[in-house]
């Protein structure tokens, strides 16, 4: 009898132990995924600073009094490198707001526009920010996939035990992107509920 009850808790204690020893390596894996999706996130970006210096040239050489933007987009530019996934998401968002402002000056200039060369840097950078957008969906993936594992139960004990904390998500606005126009749906209603009325 005492046999048996031996046997059993090696038998509990084995389980534990192997439970323990996978959801630690789910753990593992799941930070090495959302560091490669960084890396995947990082190469992009990296991508989107190369072309900005052009994009400023472009720009410069038809409106050289526009010095503050330039300055600013360069400062910005120079400080992106951090691997902090948060504060690279501010600067990224602040630098996008500045691209954007490159791109409100260029509509001053309608031959700017036309410019070949601009539209070409103009087209590589919808497609960087499009490869951008999908490396972020993959890196915001891997990391809802690794912040369920720390919150929910059982694993959640293995968390706290080895000291997996949540990841952060990265959020980023888009340069490229166009915000969808403001109707003003007053005059329409005001016109609807007067054709009723007649």
């Amino acid at each position: 009898m005492a046999y048996l009850l031996t046997a059993a808790i090696v038998v509990v204690v084995a389980l534990i132990a192997l439970w323990l020893i996978v959801a630690y390596n789910r753990f593992i894996r799941g930070t090495n995924l959302v560091r490669e999706a960084w890396s995947g996130i990082d190469v992009q970006l990296k991508r989107r600073h190369d072309l900005i210096p052009n994009i400023v040239e472009a720009v410069k050489g038809y409106s050289s009094h526009e010095r503050e933007v330039f300055e600013e987009v360069a400062a910005l530019r120079a400080k992106g490198a951090d691997d902090d996934v948060l504060k690279r998401s501010e600067t990224e968002n602040a630098l996008t707001r500045s691209i954007k402002t490159l791109f409100a000056v260029a509509e001053d200039y309608p031959e700017l526009r036309a410019n070949e060369n601009f539209l070409s840097l103009h087209e590589a950078l919808v497609e960087v920010e499009d490869d951008i957008q999908y490396a972020r969906r993959y890196y915001n993936g891997t990391v809802r996939d690794f912040n369920i594992r720390v919150e929910a139960f059982p694993s959640n004990l293995v968390a706290a035990a080895f000291s997996f904390r949540r990841k952060v998500y990265f959020e980023i606005e888009l340069a490229s992107e166009r915000e969808a126009p403001e109707m003003d749906l007053s005059d329409t209603r005001e016109e609807s509920s007067e054709g009723h009325d007649a």
